[in-house]
């Protein structure tokens, strides 16, 4: 079963279990709970600020923040940033003891500690390399992020939108805490 990345990369799918035959994203009912809680979150971050230029450009000039291409950690619990920054996350979790913080909740606050402190990965510190199949495929951030219209995973924003009540809980997911 092959592994994908959707919208951003970073967390990955089990291709078969997202998509169907044509290429579909399948309803979100037919997929285990953690693959609706990851979709419907990375569907809530894509098209933000990434967490660097955030952290250096403030919400006054957010404008000039690049938008997020990559997540890591954990849905809640994510960083999300854009190619410049990534080799600073990477250096900060590889080198500098950010490993520790895998799979927890404080991930994000201490990368951004370490971060607002002025560290960053060494000049030319490798990143990781990315292959891109098929980027056409995916949606695209916009040029320039907008509070007000964030760009997410529309088949799972309309599938979302078109539960009821009922359904969406019976997903056992609460969409209020994943902010949507």
């Amino acid at each position: 079963m092959a592994k994908v990345s959707i919208g951003l990369r970073g967390w990955r799918f089990d291709e078969e279990e997202v998509f169907d035959e044509d290429g579909n994203i399948r309803p979100l009912t037919e997929m285990d709970d953690d693959t609706v809680y990851r979709l419907i979150r990375l569907s809530s971050v894509m098209g933000e600020p990434c967490d660097a230029c955030w952290l250096l450009h403030g919400e006054a000039e957010i404008e000039q923040a690049n938008t997020a291409t990559i997540v890591y950690g954990e849905p809640m619990a994510e960083v999300v940033l854009c190619d410049e920054h990534e080799p600073d996350f990477l250096y900060w979790f590889r080198e500098e003891g950010g490993d520790e913080y895998q799979g927890s909740g404080d991930l994000p606050d201490a990368f951004h500690e370490w971060f607002l402190d002025g560290n960053r990965a060494p000049e030319g510190y490798g990143g990781l390399e990315h292959v891109d199949e098929a980027p056409d495929d995916l949606p695209e951030a916009p040029a320039e992020p907008d509070a007000a219209e964030k760009e997410g995973i529309p088949e799972v924003d309309e599938q979302l939108d078109a539960m009821e009540e009922a359904e969406q809980e019976a997903l056992d997911i609460d969409t209020d805490a994943l902010d949507i």
